[in-house]
């Protein structure tokens, strides 16, 4: 299930994705309007945590384009504003929600997953891709129609962004901020460590991956489908 964080608060955006990441949501962030406009066209996301005050282009338009395109996605405002015409100018332009900050991350876990279950989205589905069906809810992934294999939550979080992004190359800077949040506690090493570690669960050959592929000076590139066996 994706969430798409759309604020100019760098410090507050790391915190808010990275708590909705520990509570397994897949986590896209846009710095700005125009960023978060291009990211909801292209991810399509099940839920947007849109800030109010953005320069350029702030979160009132933000919301009036996405619902001019004629998008029922459930977005929530996020505001410093306790004025009621602001509050009534997010509804009326199609808001379904309004969270004021600050906010505890409880808060905003409990209002996310309140404003899914009216959307009718609160359980995420398993993520199918290739010869892969990753079930987030139960933490497993199953390869080739195979038993289910269990996950540790960062190998959860490093395949649902690969899983995610198959076929296109992944930085390990983006890599890390996902997997371990945005105060970098993951490093490069690290990421190696934990990439090993998940190729054991799913690669037919460890030492010679055809899924999860190194990029010398970039990172890493998926790929779910799997090549016929040659005869």
């Amino acid at each position: 299930m994706k969430i798409l964080v759309v604020d100019d608060d760098a410090e507050l955006r790391g915190l808010i994705a990275f708590a909705l990441r520990q509570a397994g949501y897949l986590v896209l962030e846009a710095p700005d309007g125009p960023s978060g406009l291009a990211a909801f066209a292209e991810e399509k996301p099940d839920l947007v945590l849109l800030d109010v005050n953005m320069p350029r282009v702030n979160g009132f338009d933000v919301l009036e384009r996405i619902r001019a395109a004629g998008s029922t996605t459930p977005v929530m405002m996020l505001t410093v504003r306790s004025a009621e015409e602001d509050h009534v100018r997010g509804l009326d332009l199609g808001a379904d929600d309004y969270l004021t900050k600050p906010f505890s991350p409880k808060t905003l876990l409990a209002r996310v997953r309140a404003l899914l279950r009216r959307a009718g989205v609160e359980r995420p589905s398993p993520l199918a891709s290739g010869v892969f069906v990753l079930d987030t809810e139960m933490q497993t992934v199953r390869v080739r129609g195979a038993d289910p294999v269990r996950l540790t939550n960062l190998e959860l979080r490093l395949l649902q962004l690969l899983l995610t992004n198959d076929g296109r190359p992944q930085t390990v800077d983006k890599l890390t901020a996902h997997v371990w949040g945005h105060r970098g506690l993951g490093d490069r090493q690290l990421l190696k460590q934990l990439v090993h570690r998940l190729r054991q669960k799913i690669e037919r050959d460890p030492a010679a991956p055809v899924h999860l592929q190194t990029l010398s000076g970039v990172g890493y590139l998926f790929k779910a489908e799997e090549a016929p066996p040659t005869p």
